[in-house]
């Protein structure tokens, strides 16, 4: 009966609050903040004050989160309408949390929705790179200022690495046995600290063992090692024992997962840790 008076309540009120980010005057910054999911926590966490952020997602605080020691202590929520809609927030901020209604439902509830977009390139003079995501969702929040600040650290550190010649090559590998050829952020990342990516055939696919069989990276780079949380399986390919010789034998560089999730400035972490590598 609780749930089913949330919910009515909520379709009530919907002609009387505000239907979205963009209409909030700069005043009215928003202060009880709830975030759905651990994309949208990263950002949340990093650009919101403490005592304005009411929940964020459950997997805040697990390995793979970037932000997880500054998640500790938050309150955390469930992303279903009535676990929300209980805590009144001002704003609910997301990536994929709630599902794909979840926006339109919560704006009906008149409670404002920040959808933060994927970054699909770390480099700044793109639309959807990462420096753009930061600026939209210090924006949506009324923090530009803040935002800017963020972004331009980010800038600022990922300009020491740019413009390298191609040096050794390196092949990344996750424990699903995945790496990843050109259109993706980590090949931007080992492209720009001066590494060839061994992967020459675009976008995410299995490691190609057989060419492993007769040709070999200088350097490997791995993922997701560190929280076996990517899929790791006795039926993945990075179990081939043409793999666990790549693992074991070749010059190794260890990413952790949480540097490389969701597309945040954190991969700065990835990129000077490879720029370590290829510097040994």
């Amino acid at each position: 009966m609780l749930r089913l008076t949330i919910l009515f309540l909520s379709f009530f009120v919907a002609g009387c609050g505000q239907t979205g980010v963009e209409d909030q005057a700069p005043t009215d910054r928003p202060t009880r903040i709830v975030s759905l999911d651990f994309c949208a926590d990263q950002y949340v966490l990093k650009l919101v004050e403490p005592e304005h952020i009411l929940a964020v997602s459950p997997d805040a605080v697990e390995p793979f989160s970037y932000m997880r020691e500054t998640a500790i202590g938050v309150p955390s929520v469930r992303p279903t309408a009535e676990d929300v809609l209980i805590l009144k927030p001002d704003l609910v901020v997301r990536s994929y949390g709630g599902g794909p209604n979840a926006t339109a439902f919560f704006e009906r509830a008149g409670i404002p929705v920040l959808n933060i977009g994927w970054a699909s390139t770390i480099h700044d003079a793109e639309i959807n790179s990462i420096p753009s995501v930061i600026r939209q969702v210090a924006d949506g929040r009324g923090a530009s200022e803040r935002g800017e600040a963020v972004a331009q650290d980010y800038i600022d550190r990922l300009a020491a690495f740019e413009d390298k010649a191609d040096g050794n090559s390196t092949l990344y590998m996750t424990p699903a046995g995945v790496t990843s050829g050109g259109n993706s952020l980590i090949h931007e990342a080992i492209t720009t600290v001066g590494l060839s990516n061994f992967a020459n055939q675009p976008g995410w696919h299995s490691l190609p063992l057989e060419r492993l069989a007769y040709e070999r990276p200088e350097l490997v780079a791995t993922a997701y090692f560190d929280t076996r949380t990517n899929h790791d399986t006795s039926w993945s390919p990075s179990r081939h024992p043409i793999a666990q010789r790549e693992l074991t034998q070749s010059e190794r560089v260890d990413l952790e997962g949480a540097w490389l999730s969701c597309g945040g400035w954190y991969i700065l972490e990835a990129i000077e840790a490879l720029a370590e590598g290829a510097a040994e």
